[in-house]
């Protein structure tokens, strides 16, 4: 019987860039219209929309929440990504070991 060994290529991924400063984010957001998709996506997703404001203060306040609520979720789902992506990686690793315990009984 002949086995041919396939190499496994390992695909590294560009390391995270960091994550913005609360200055920057809130720069960001002063900069945006009201208007900007960004904050119009949460009726297209069904999210509750911010309550008419009876100023530009209440409206960008409004926003910020709801954009500190979304970045929390998302903070949320990295570490359950992470989690995931460690028990992907250990189950891989115990793949390996036994495919060259197989293969180990054949030869």
């Amino acid at each position: 019987m002949n086995i041919v060994s396939k190499s496994k290529k390992r695909v590294v991924l560009p390391s995270r860039p960091e994550p913005p400063t609360v200055e920057q984010i809130l720069e960001d957001i002063s900069k945006a219209d009201p208007n900007d998709p960004v904050f119009s996506i949460l009726e297209k997703t069904g999210h509750e929309s911010p309550p008419p404001a009876d100023s530009e203060v209440e409206l960008r306040f409004q926003q910020c929440r709801r954009f500190l609520e979304l970045t929390e979720q998302l903070e949320e789902s990295r570490g359950r990504l992470q989690q995931q992506r460690e028990e992907l990686q250990a189950t891989g690793e115990r793949l390996d070991k036994e495919v060259e315990e197989v293969k180990n009984r054949i030869l």
